[in-house]
């Protein structure tokens, strides 16, 4: 038996997660995964730090990262095949918020001007990302104003 390729580890976990990406094709993911880089994070690192700004959309392959506030605040928490830093690639901007990994993290860099040749090369690939990104935002704001279901004592 082989063991999975980091490709293919990314591929895995971006076609089953929970609040993937959930447009895009498998081809799509193939060709941002060739242009991705592959990077570890120990625990307590960060990803991305509020306010600045790195230029590159990370996508979780292994492990938990939190999204907070600079003020402490927890927004949400994030796994693998999930997304970070696409509020920055879609506005152009500095990050919003700062990622920690809550525990080692594998993930994949990709630059914001690769996903822009790979747009302009592929408009389709385009229109199924920004819809994805669209709803992935969307359940993480739904996440956040809903009621938490009262805990059991």
């Amino acid at each position: 038996m082989t063991t999975p390729t980091a490709q293919e580890r990314l591929l895995s976990a971006l076609q089953t997660a929970t609040n993937r990406l959930e447009y895009l094709t498998q081809n799509d993911w193939h060709l941002i995964a060739d242009k991705a880089e592959q990077l570890t994070f120990k625990k307590g690192a960060k990803l991305l730090h509020q306010g600045s700004q790195t230029k590159s959309v990370y996508l979780l392959v292994k492990g938990t990262a939190l999204i907070q506030s600079d003020s402490k605040t927890k927004i949400a928490q994030i796994g693998p095949g999930e997304i970070c830093g696409e509020m920055a690639f879609l506005e152009q901007g500095n990050a919003s918020a700062t990622v920690i990994a809550e525990e080692d993290i594998d993930a994949f860099a990709v630059h914001w001007s690769a996903l822009e040749d790979l747009f302009g090369l592929y408009p389709h690939l385009a229109s199924r990302f920004y819809r994805s990104l669209a709803v992935s935002l969307s359940r993480r704001l739904r996440q956040q104003i809903l009621p938490k279901p009262a805990s059991k004592s």
